[in-house]
Parts: structure tokens; C-alpha cells; sequence
């Protein structure tokens, strides 16, 4: 069976994405049962940590793009791999207040989950994609959403 009509992503491929959550789950969780002095800490590791996070799954629909060559999907898939790391960016950037910058962390992770779809839709992305991205992608939502509602409760 070819990888990209597979309906199950790879084990290693789940195992690194899971991998990958350690840091959210541990900043959303580490906010609630460190002191308070930690708290702004912990939520500046976070915002970066999905930052980076944001770059590295951008960076996944240029290589996709990459793959569609000359077709008429290219452009959008280069459109689409440049706006995550610009969200990334103002949010850390910018001095963005953490009240906008992690709800803007929110919004980046869900519009990713929807391009990937597309990019599935179109043949360019595996068809086991968006079994490994959206329960990763609801794990991150919640922990940013977590992360979030901290400052609320301070």
C-alpha cells in the first residue's frame, strides 16, 4: 500500500507528534501547580514553544507546495505555509499582551488543522494526515485554552 493512500499515520510518525505535546501539556499543567511567581515564566515557554511549533507546521505546506510543482495549488500552499510563522512571530514579537497572543496561538493551530484538510483534499498530503492532526491539534487547543483561562483566574 502506498504511504499516501494509507488510512493510519506511521507509528513513528504518531509517537514524534505525541512527543511533541510534552511541552504544551507540561506548560499548560506546570501554570496551575507551580508557584505564582512561575506563572509569567511558564507562560512565555509556552507561547514560544508554540511559536516555533507554528513555524515548523507552516513550514509542512511549503514542502507541500514543493510537491504540487507547477500545479494551480502551488500558490496557495505557499500562501498557506508563510502565515502560521507570521502568527508566531507577532505574537512573540510584537510584545503582544499574553490576553491576545495566546488566543492568536489558538487561532493559527485550528487554520493549520483546516489547511491540512485541504491539502489533503487536494492529493498532496497523506490521507492518514488529518487522523494524526486532529487529536494532536485538540490536545494544543485545549492546552493553550487552559493556559489562557490562568489569566483570568490569577
Amino acid at each position: 500500500m502506498h504511504p499516501f493512500s494509507a488510512s493510519q499515520p506511521p507509528l513513528l510518525v504518531i509517537a514524534l507528534g505525541y512527543l511533541g505535546l510534552l511541552p504544551f501539556i507540561g506548560g499548560a499543567l506546570s501554570i496551575w501547580v507551580l508557584p505564582l511567581g512561575w506563572r509569567s515564566f511558564v507562560l512565555g515557554a509556552l507561547l514560544d514553544y508554540a511559536a516555533v511549533i507554528l513555524a515548523f507546521m507552516g513550514a509542512i505546506h511549503w514542502g507541500l507546495a514543493m510537491r504540487a510543482e507547477e500545479s494551480e495549488d502551488a500558490p496557495l500552499q505557499l500562501g498557506l505555509s508563510v502565515i502560521p510563522p507570521l502568527l508566531g512571530w507577532l505574537a512573540i514579537a510584537s510584545g503582544m499582551p499574553l490576553l491576545a497572543a495566546l488566543p492568536l496561538m489558538l487561532v493559527g493551530f485550528v487554520g493549520l488543522y483546516l489547511a491540512d484538510v485541504h491539502a489533503v483534499r487536494l492529493g498532496l498530503a497523506p490521507q492518514w494526515y488529518p487522523a494524526l492532526r486532529m487529536p494532536l491539534t485538540a490536545i494544543v487547543s485545549l492546552c493553550l485554552l487552559v493556559a489562557w483561562s490562568s489569566l483570568f483566574l490569577s
